[in-house]
């Protein structure tokens, strides 16, 4: 048996090159406790841990005679010992396996361990090597950490084993694998169709489902009925999926799919589950500056507008009324299944405070309220119920100056005049001035254009004179119609001339007077008054003519009697 032994050893170790660093091979000849004694065809035996000969599993296959592989460390290390390594002579063998890949374009299985920055980390029997993000997977996927802790299997695309650089890709081997399948399953696809698939990424945008060979996109949209903001709200990766065909691009090899179209459409036959202008229970799934999504219906949701929220306050923000996931009543404004829009309110849930105001008041009641803002157009106050009622710039005060709208102050409250209610509209127009007679109006209805008044000087500069025609009301004298004119009045403060009203400007309440147009009046007066005098004096001579002419007549005929 030991000859045999001998002559064994003799013929496997005849032939290896002896030196530092070289795989060798050697036959087990003993197993002790914690070492493993090895023959190498050298003058001593070599010792190794046996830690180092213990599998995956922490077990040792082994048994005296085996043939093992070591990496020559040193043939006698000045100890007259042969020191040899199991673990190097492993990773030797690792390395060889990883070139024959590289050179053969076969495949190899590792570890993926965990992430790193642009990958991930990947134990191949203990060499670490680096898998790109972008060739982690078929579809590029910025979320890989459901890959961490599985075992794949890579195509060797770069290595440099003196920097210990590998450089693997899993996606080369899924396409070698899906292309055979990919192409089978293509001619079996058709629209319409239920195929079961397993979630294999999920994005923003939606979910990619592996059908076996080839990936189908399933948009958030298609997930599910009911609003979702991630789809991660729904499915989660691995997850086996029934999904339905809905669109397949043959020629592009692209599928779109959807889940939701597994069950019935919820919008079909809305207008008749849901009357206009009623009232129904609604969970809140979504706030937005302009209003808050509410579902009324398992798939289907409304939208109740910023506007719709509340009676007088027109820029509320949702938040401030609701929160997700409140259960709210709302009522159905408008449905439009087509478009699948609906419209929902939740101030009509209350009285409108417009319609109320109306019913409570007609125009001419007097109202009180105090001023909520003041703008370039008007004042707006606060009425009954919190609505508010404008007074236009133009309904402040009859003379419409700026001193008016100066002297109101924001919270001063005031009383006005109903001018109109337009409930529909939302709009109460409001008059202060109306409850103040109006000097001006009275004036000019008294006096119209033409009309000869009394006026006061007041003041007068190179332009104008202004001149006072009663309380409150003034009028303006061109100075280039007094120079034109021939009344050698002088100008002074305090005197009082006759003038004549020549254009009233109601918009503007101005009064133009002029003394020309007095003269003028006058003179035309005269003429008419001339006019008659010379008639009478023309008809009293053709009458004294015509008596005389009868009288000499009359004689005649006396005579001829």
């Amino acid at each position: 048996m030991s000859t045999s032994f001998e002559q064994l050893l003799d013929e496997n170790l005849s032939t290896v090159i002896m030196k530092q660093g070289s795989l060798v091979t050697g036959i087990v000849i003993d197993i002790l406790e914690n070492h493993v004694v090895v023959h190498v065809g050298l003058k001593s035996e070599a010792v190794v841990q046996v830690s180092e000969f213990y599998n995956e599993s922490g077990e040792l296959e082994l048994e005296i005679g085996d043939e093992v592989q070591l990496t020559l460390e040193a043939i006698e290390d000045g100890h007259g010992n042969t020191r040899v390594s199991r673990e190097k002579a492993i990773k030797q063998e690792v390395w060889k396996r990883i070139e024959d890949c590289l050179a053969k374009d076969s495949i190899l299985k590792g570890l993926i361990t965990g992430s790193v920055k642009g990958g991930m980390t990947v134990d191949v029997q203990g060499i670490k090597a680096f898998l790109p993000g972008s060739l982690a997977d078929v579809i590029p996927t910025k979320d890989l950490e459901h890959l961490v802790g599985n075992y794949e299997e890579f195509k060797v695309i770069k290595l440099d084993k003196d920097k210990n650089n590998v450089v693997l890709s899993r996606k080369a081997v899924l396409q070698e694998v899906n292309s055979e399948e990919r192409e089978k399953l293509l001619s079996t696809l058709a629209e319409g169709q239920i195929i079961q698939g397993v979630v294999k990424n999920l994005t923003d945008y939606g979910a990619f489902v592996d059908l076996g060979g080839i990936d189908g996109l399933l948009h958030i949209t298609d997930i599910s009925w009911s609003r979702i903001n991630h789809p991660s709200e729904a499915i989660n990766i691995g997850q086996k999926l029934d999904v339905k065909i809905i669109k397949y691009d043959a020629e592009g090899k692209k599928v779109s799919l959807g889940v939701k179209q597994l069950v019935d459409d919820p919008w079909v036959g809305i207008q008749s589950r849901f009357p206009l202008n009623t009232s129904v229970m609604a969970t809140v799934t979504n706030l937005t500056d302009y209003g808050f999504f509410a579902e009324i219906d398992k798939g289907v949701e409304g939208l109740v507008h910023v506007s719709e929220i509340d009676w007088t306050n027109k820029n509320i923000h949702p938040s401030k009324v609701v929160q997700l996931k409140d259960k709210i009543e709302v009522m159905i404004l408008e449905v439009d299944e087509e478009k699948r829009r609906i419209s929902l309110g939740l101030k009509q849930l209350t009285e409108n405070p417009w319609q109320v105001f109306e019913h409570t008041h007609k125009e001419g009641d007097r109202v009180s309220g105090a001023i909520k803002s003041i703008t370039d157009f008007g004042v707006f106050i606060e009425l009954e119920g919190g609505i508010d009622g404008l007074v236009h710039l133009s309904d402040i005060s009859w003379d419409e100056s700026e001193e008016s709208v100066r002297s109101l102050n924001k919270g001063d409250v005031v009383d006005a005049l109903v001018l109109s209610i337009e409930s529909e509209r939302e709009r109460i127009s409001l008059g202060m001035k109306q409850l103040e007679s109006d000097s001006f109006g009275d004036y000019v209805e008294a006096n119209g254009k033409g009309s000869r008044v009394n006026a006061t000087i007041i003041d007068f500069s190179d332009e104008r004179i202004i001149m006072n025609l009663s309380d409150g009301v003034k009028g303006y004298l061109p100075m280039k119609d007094y120079n034109n004119s021939m009344s050698g009045i002088s100008l002074e403060e305090g005197r009082e001339i006759e003038v004549v009203i020549a254009n009233i400007n109601k918009k503007d309440r101005e009064i133009i007077l002029s003394l020309r147009a007095l003269e003028k009046q006058e003179e035309k007066s005269a003429l008419k008054d001339n006019a008659i005098k010379n008639k009478e004096i023309e008809e009293a001579t053709k009458s004294n003519i015509g008596d005389l002419i009868k009288a000499e007549m009359q004689d005649s005929d006396t005579k001829d009697d």
